[in-house]
């Protein structure tokens, strides 16, 4: 059966949904499903998602979406579609980009704003000790004390697994239930689903809709979504061998199909220069 709405995880359909200056309402709605009460989201202001380092040798860091708050906390919030190396070392140096740039020149008293970065992942972690955190989507990380108390409170990653959502329609309890739901099904519909009734998620549907788009974005849409595809496979095929020999076998079909060295070693890990002398 042919899809009505945009796959949530490809690119284009993510950036249409949550990224664009229309869909802010949308973005607001869904961080206030994640955040605690006392840190709800007033307005956001879109800032831009690519980051250089303070040297020409620093890496640069290009997020999905990045954002700020009306009280100046920042938020990134990242799509990842498929496992890599590293992932959660990515997601720390991310994370330094809105730390550094908010230091003021003379003197300064270091008081930082809160940093927020959201990862919605589309593969599960597979590397908890403990069975109860294996089977949840949501995972709240902050800086703690060898007690377990918050060392820093200004400084947190949320890390949804979205292969581990799995309550059905009839048993979405919350706001955020629903986001999960829409998020991890929309692909799949092929009528909005009566649970969806206020104006945010009717917005979401009509923002998603393929017969909505021109053919400009028609055309971007299917590009973005083969290589979802195929990013996935390749990526997920490698993992499941467990072997270096995998990881190269993944970095060569992506230089094949013309992925930049760059993209190449955030997908995979692999250092640029080993992505050139493939």
């Amino acid at each position: 059966m042919k899809a009505k709405y945009v796959n949530p995880f490809t690119d284009f359909g993510f950036k249409k949904i949550f990224g664009e200056e229309a869909s802010k309402p949308l973005l607001i709605d869904f961080l206030n499903a994640l955040l605690p009460n006392t840190s709800k989201i007033v307005d956001l202001t879109f800032k831009n998602n690519e980051q250089l380092g303070q040297t020409d040798l620093d890496r640069k860091a290009i997020y999905d979406i990045y954002c700020e708050n009306e009280k100046g906390d920042k938020f990134i919030v990242e799509l990842q579609k498929a496992k890599q190396n590293y992932f959660k070392e990515r997601t720390i140096y991310y994370s330094t980009f809105p730390i550094r740039e908010q230091a003021e020149r003379g003197e300064w008293n270091y008081n930082l704003q809160a940093v927020y970065c959201v990862g919605i992942l589309d593969f599960t972690f597979d590397d908890y000790e403990s069975e109860p955190e294996k089977s949840e989507v949501v995972h709240t990380i902050k800086l703690k004390n060898q007690h377990g108390k918050t060392f820093y409170n200004k400084l947190t990653f949320i890390y949804l697994e979205m292969p581990n959502f799995k309550i059905k329609e009839n048993e979405l309890a919350t706001r955020l239930d629903k986001w999960l739901y829409f998020i991890k099904y929309l692909e799949d519909f092929q009528t909005i689903p009566s649970i969806f009734t206020d104006e945010v998620f009717s917005q979401a549907f009509e923002k998603a809709e393929l017969a909505k788009l021109g053919q400009t974005e028609l055309a971007i849409y299917e590009n973005s979504l083969k290589t979802y595809r195929d990013l996935k496979g390749v990526i997920e095929t490698a993992f499941d061998e467990g072997l270096n020999e995998g990881v190269l076998k993944v970095a060569r079909k992506m230089k094949h199909k013309g992925l930049s060295p760059l993209e190449i070693s955030e997908l995979t890990g692999l250092s640029e220069t080993e992505i050139n002398g493939l």
